[in-house]
C-alpha cells in the first residue's frame, strides 16, 4: 500500500533499517542469502504484519534442516528483524493520528479565536472594562470601553481605585481585589466614584486567571432607584390600604360588575366562615342572602349606592348590620356596620328611661321636669304629695308658671315682696348652663331645698327636697359638738382626734397644755406631720412618733394600739391610739411620771434582793465545798483511830472519837443539805428515773433512823399494802425525801410512842405519809416550815439547821408532786407527800 506523502521519511528509514539487518544475517549464513533478501524486500515493501510474520514463519520452517547452534542464532535474528519492523509500523500509523487530530485542533483555535473576537467585541459594546491576572508576577490586561470611563480613570490608572473612588468604595475595593488574587475569593460590590457615579465590580477566578469586571450602572442604577422608589411607594400604599381595610373589624369586600366576590378583607372572611380569603374568593361566599342581594343591585342599578339595615348571620351569629355599598369604576365596594350594640343599646336606654321613672318615682325627694316649651313633662307622686297637687291637674301637663301660681295660691311657696321678680329669677334655669340650688322657708316652719337643673335637650328639672328635720338634727349635733368639746376640755388627759385623712380634728386644752402649743398652731386642721413636728422639740423617740404617724394614717391592721414617750423635761408619757367607726383616730396621753418612778424604784430593789439571794447561794455553796473536804478528811482520821489494828485505845479516848465520828458525820449530812439545795437552785439537778418499789424505798429509808428509834425508845410502824406496787421516780431521792421525813417525826416524837410511816396508791400518784405522836405545830410557825433554816425545837429533842423539809420540798417538786403538813387526828403531826406515778423527765425545783 503506497503511503502518505508525509510518510516518506518514515518507510525510508524502515526499509534502511531492514536492509541492514539482512546484510547482517547473510554475513552469518551465506547459504540462505536468497532466502533473506526475499523477506527483507518484502518488508521493506511495506508488507503488513501479518504478511511479513508468515514470509519469516516460511522462512524459519525452511531453516529447519540447519544445526541446532545455527538455528538459534538465526532465529534470534528474525525475531529482532520483526519487532523492529512492528515497531515502524505503529510509529507510522501513531503519526497518522496524530496529524489528524493537528488538523482538528487548529480548528477547534480557529472556531475559539472568532469566539473570543466575538467575546470581545461584547465587552466593547457595553460600559465595562475587564481586568484580567493570568499571571500573579505580569501586568494585568485591560479590556473593554475605557471611553465608557472618560473622566473616571485613565486605562492605565484603572487600578488605582484611590484616584477616582470615593474614599469608603476605594478602601473596600483594595481589600477585596487583594483577597481575590490572593485566595481567590469572589468579590461583588457597589462602588461611588468621587464626582457621584455608580460602578459595578464583579471579580471571580477562571481557570489559572482573575478576571474582575468594572461596569458603569449610574444610568441604569438612577433608573432602576426611580422605578423601585415609585414600585416601593405604590407597593407601601397598596400595603397600608389592605392592611388599614383588614384592620377594620367590619366586614369589607370588592365585587365584580355581575356581583361576584373580587376582594374581601379578614371581617370578611370570619364573617362567611371561609379559611381564608382565597377559599372565600373560589367558593363566591356572599354575606348577603340572595333576597338582600337582589334588593342591592336593583339600587346600584338605579342610584349607584345602597343603604339599608339587614339582618345578617356572621360567623355563625345573627347580628344586625348597616349595609353600605357603592358603584365603582370596575365593579362594587362595600362595608357592613355592626348595628347590633347600637340597637340593643337603643332598647336599653328606653327600658333605662322607664325604669328610671319608675325609680324616681319610689324616691322621697320630689322630682318634676319641665319640658323647653316649660310644659311638665313628668313628676314623680312625692311631687305630688309634698305639694298636696291633684293628679287631674298634673295629668293636663300645666305650664310651670301655672302651677307656681297653683303653690303661691296654696301658701306651699316662700312669702315675696316682688312674686313677679322672684319668679323671673327662678325661670333662669331655662337660659342658664349650670344647675342652681335655692331654699324655701315656706309658711309653718317647713323647709326646702330646691336645686333646677338644666336639661341637655332643653328645660328644666325640678329636685326638692325638705330639710327641715336634717336641720333640726343639725342644730342638735352642733350642741351636742360644743358639749363634747367642753367635756374633753376639762379631762385631765391630753386628748387629739384625728380624721381618716390624718389632719387634726379635734383637741382638748390639756394637749395644748402638755406639749406647750398654741391655739394658734392647731388652728387649719393641721397634718399629723406637722403636729409631731411641733412638739419634736420636748421629745426626740423617733421610734414612738412613727407608731404614732402609723396608727393615724394607716389603712390596714387598724387595731388600738398603746406606746410610751419619754419627753426631754424627764416626764413619762402613755399614749394609746383607738380607731373611730368614720375612720378617723383617737390618742390619748397620760402623765405617768410618778408611777413609773415608783416602778423603777421597786424593780431596782427586786434585782438588788435577787443579786443578794444569788450571792448568798453562791457563799454557801462555796463554804459547803470547801468545808467537805476537811471533815471528809476528819471521819476517816477518827475511823481510823477507832480501829483496833493502830492501837487500843482507854475508854476516854474511845468515846471522844466516837462523839467526833458522831458530829462529823452529822455535820456532813448539813454540808450535802447545803450542797443539794445549791445544785437545786442552780437547775443543774437532775432526776436518775427507774422503778422505785414503795415497800423497798420506806424499808431503806427507816432503816437509816434505827439508832435513833431505840435510843428515843419508840416504835415505827410500816403499812404499805401489796397493791402499793411501784413507781416511777428517782429512788435516791425519795429515800431522802422518806428519810428526812421520819428524821423529822422521830426527833419530835415523845418517848414511848409510835412513829407511823404508810403508803398507798390513789389514782395516778403514790401517796406517803409520816405521822408523829409529838406536840404538834403551831400555827403561827406553820407557814415558814419550809423555809431555809428555820427550825423550832417546840420542847423536843430535834436539832438542826433547818434544811430538811426544804429539801423535802424541792425534790418532790422535781418530780411533780407536792407535800402538805398539818396536825394529825388525835394528835402530833401528819405529813402527805404525793408523788405522780410517772415523774417523766426531771423539772427543775421551785423554792
Amino acid at each position: 500500500m503506497a503511503q502518505p506523502a508525509g510518510n516518506g521519511g518514515a518507510d525510508g528509514r524502515v526499509r534502511a533499517f531492514a536492509g541492514r539487518a539482512v546484510a547482517a544475517i547473510c554475513s552469518h549464513w551465506p547459504g540462505r542469502r536468497d532466502l533473506l533478501a526475499t523477506t527483507a524486500l518484502t518488508l521493506s515493501a511495506g508488507a503488513t504484519p501479518a504478511g511479513a510474520a508468515d514470509l519469516l514463519g516460511g522462512a524459519a520452517s525452511s531453516l529447519a534442516a540447519l544445526d541446532p547452534g545455527t538455528l538459534v542464532g538465526l532465529s534470534l535474528a528474525l525475531g529482532l528483524l520483526a519487532f523492529a519492523t512492528t515497531t515502524a509500523i505503529v510509529h507510522v500509523r501513531f503519526r497518522r493520528a496524530a496529524g489528524a487530530r493537528e488538523a482538528a485542533a487548529f480548528a477547534e483555535i480557529s472556531r475559539l479565536e472568532a469566539q473570543i473576537e466575538e467575546g470581545r467585541a461584547l465587552l466593547m459594546a457595553e460600559p465595562q472594562i475587564v481586568v484580567v491576572w493570568r499571571d500573579p508576577a505580569a501586568d494585568p490586561e485591560i479590556i473593554g470601553n475605557t471611553p465608557a470611563f472618560t473622566g473616571v480613570a485613565a486605562p492605565a490608572r484603572i487600578l488605582a481605585f484611590g484616584s477616582w473612588l470615593a474614599p469608603p468604595s476605594a478602601r473596600d475595593i483594595e481589600a477585596a481585589v487583594d483577597l481575590l488574587r490572593r485566595r481567590g475569593t469572589p468579590l461583588a460590590a457597589s462602588l461611588v466614584t468621587q464626582d457621584g457615579r455608580y460602578v459595578e465590580a464583579d471579580g471571580r477566578p477562571v481557570g489559572s486567571a482573575v478576571v474582575l469586571r468594572l461596569r458603569d450602572i449610574t444610568g441604569v442604577r438612577r433608573d432602576h432607584a426611580r422605578l423601585a422608589e415609585a414600585h416601593a411607594l405604590l407597593e407601601d400604599q397598596t400595603r397600608a390600604l389592605r392592611n388599614l381595610v383588614d384592620a377594620i373589624p367590619a366586614p369589607a369586600w370588592l365585587a365584580d360588575a355581575d356581583g361576584r366576590l373580587a376582594f374581601a378583607n379578614a371581617a370578611y372572611v370570619h364573617a362567611v366562615e371561609a379559611r381564608d380569603l382565597r377559599d372565600a374568593l373560589g367558593r363566591d361566599l356572599a354575606l348577603l342572602d340572595a333576597a338582600a342581594r337582589r334588593q342591592a343591585l336593583a339600587a346600584l342599578a338605579t342610584a349607584g349606592a345602597f343603604n339599608a339595615r339587614l339582618p345578617v348571620v356572621v360567623a355563625g351569629s345573627r347580628r344586625l348590620v348597616d349595609v353600605r355599598e357603592a358603584a365603582v369604576a370596575d365593579g362594587i365596594a362595600g362595608i357592613a356596620l355592626d348595628a347590633t350594640e347600637e340597637e340593643r343599646i337603643r332598647t336599653e336606654l328606653a327600658h333605662a328611661l322607664g325604669a328610671h321613672r319608675r325609680t324616681l318615682d319610689q324616691l322621697s325627694t320630689a322630682v318634676a321636669i319641665f319640658g323647653e316649651d316649660k310644659r311638665l313633662i313628668f313628676h314623680n307622686a312625692a311631687y305630688a304629695t309634698l305639694f298636696d297637687l291633684d293628679p287631674a291637674f298634673l295629668d293636663d301637663r300645666p305650664s310651670d308658671v301655672a302651677v307656681l301660681d297653683r303653690l303661691r295660691a296654696g301658701r306651699r311657696l316662700p312669702e315675696q315682696a316682688d312674686f313677679r321678680a322672684w319668679r323671673a329669677e327662678l325661670h333662669e334655669a331655662y337660659r342658664s348652663i349650670e344647675p342652681r340650688e335655692h331654699w324655701w322657708h315656706l309658711p309653718g316652719g317647713r323647709t326646702l331645698r330646691v336645686v333646677t337643673a338644666p336639661n341637655p335637650e332643653g328645660g328644666v328639672t325640678y329636685l326638692f327636697d325638705e330639710v327641715t328635720e336634717r336641720l333640726a338634727l343639725e342644730s342638735r349635733f352642733n350642741a351636742l359638738t360644743r358639749i363634747q368639746s367642753e367635756t374633753l376640755d376639762a379631762l385631765a388627759e391630753a386628748v387629739a382626734v384625728f380624721g381618716s385623712d390624718g389632719r387634726l380634728g379635734l383637741s382638748n386644752s390639756a394637749f395644748r397644755r402638755m406639749w406647750r402649743l398654741e391655739a394658734g398652731q392647731l388652728a387649719g386642721r393641721p397634718h399629723i406631720d406637722a403636729v409631731v413636728e411641733a412638739c419634736r422639740g420636748l421629745s426626740a423617740d423617733e421610734a414612738a412618733w412613727s407608731r404614732l404617724r402609723a396608727a393615724v394614717t394607716g389603712i390596714e391592721a387598724r387595731v388600738p394600739a398603746t406606746f410610751r414617750l419619754e419627753r426631754a423635761d424627764r416626764m413619762i408619757l402613755d399614749g394609746s391610739t383607738q380607731p373611730l367607726p368614720d375612720g378617723g383616730t383617737l390618742v390619748t396621753l397620760r402623765d405617768v411620771t410618778d408611777s413609773v418612778n415608783v416602778e423603777r424604784a421597786l424593780v431596782d430593789r427586786n434585782e438588788a434582793l435577787v443579786a443578794a439571794d444569788h450571792l448568798k447561794s453562791t457563799f454557801v455553796s462555796h463554804v459547803s465545798y470547801e468545808l467537805r473536804s476537811p471533815l471528809t478528811t476528819i471521819i476517816g482520821f477518827a475511823q481510823l483511830l477507832d480501829d483496833t489494828g493502830i492501837g487500843p485505845l482507854n475508854d476516854r479516848q474511845r468515846a471522844y472519837v466516837n462523839h467526833i465520828t458522831e458530829s462529823s458525820a452529822a455535820l456532813l449530812a448539813i454540808i450535802n443539805d447545803i450542797l443539794d439545795l445549791a445544785t437545786i437552785d442552780a437547775g443543774a439537778m437532775t432526776l436518775d428515773l427507774a422503778e422505785v418499789d414503795v415497800r423497798g424505798a420506806m424499808e431503806a429509808a427507816a432503816e437509816g433512823v434505827r439508832d435513833r428509834l431505840v435510843e428515843g425508845n419508840l416504835t415505827l410502824s410500816i403499812e404499805a399494802p401489796a397493791s402499793a406496787g411501784s413507781f416511777r421516780a428517782d429512788a435516791k431521792r425519795v429515800r431522802q425525801v422518806l428519810y428526812n421525813l421520819l428524821s423529822n417525826a422521830v426527833g419530835f416524837a415523845p418517848a414511848g410512842s409510835t412513829v407511823r410511816l404508810a403508803a398507798e396508791r390513789r389514782g395516778g400518784e403514790v401517796v406517803f405519809q409520816v405521822r408523829d405522836e409529838g406536840p404538834g405545830i403551831p400555827p403561827e410557825i406553820g407557814a415558814r416550815l419550809f423555809d431555809r433554816f428555820e427550825t423550832h425545837t417546840s420542847g423536843s429533842r430535834h436539832r438542826g439547821v433547818g434544811l430538811g423539809l426544804s429539801i423535802v420540798r424541792s425534790l418532790i417538786a422535781l418530780h411533780g408532786g407536792s407535800i402538805q403538813i398539818g396536825p394529825a387526828p388525835g394528835g402530833g403531826t401528819l405529813v402527805t407527800c404525793r408523788f405522780p406515778l410517772d415523774s417523766g423527765t426531771a423539772q427543775v425545783a421551785a423554792e
